[in-house]
């Protein structure tokens, strides 16, 4: 059967690093697994942002 360079850097790899996977899944966790935010909040961070300027370095509004 065929296995692939990548592949088998990849399994070589777990080999080496046990415990590899669930530190992937942990900072997975920290950056995109999060609770949804209410409506309310939702609403609160929409209306807190500043509009930006279609050119930053334009000096007339």
């Amino acid at each position: 059967m065929y296995e692939s360079e990548h592949t088998k850097f990849i399994k070589e790899l777990k080999q080496q690093l046990p415990g590899m996977e669930e530190r992937q899944v942990a900072g997975r966790s920290l950056l995109w697994d999060k609770a949804p935010l209410s409506l309310e909040e939702q609403k609160r961070i929409q209306e807190s942002r500043l509009r930006q300027q279609a050119y930053p370095y334009q000096t007339k509004v």
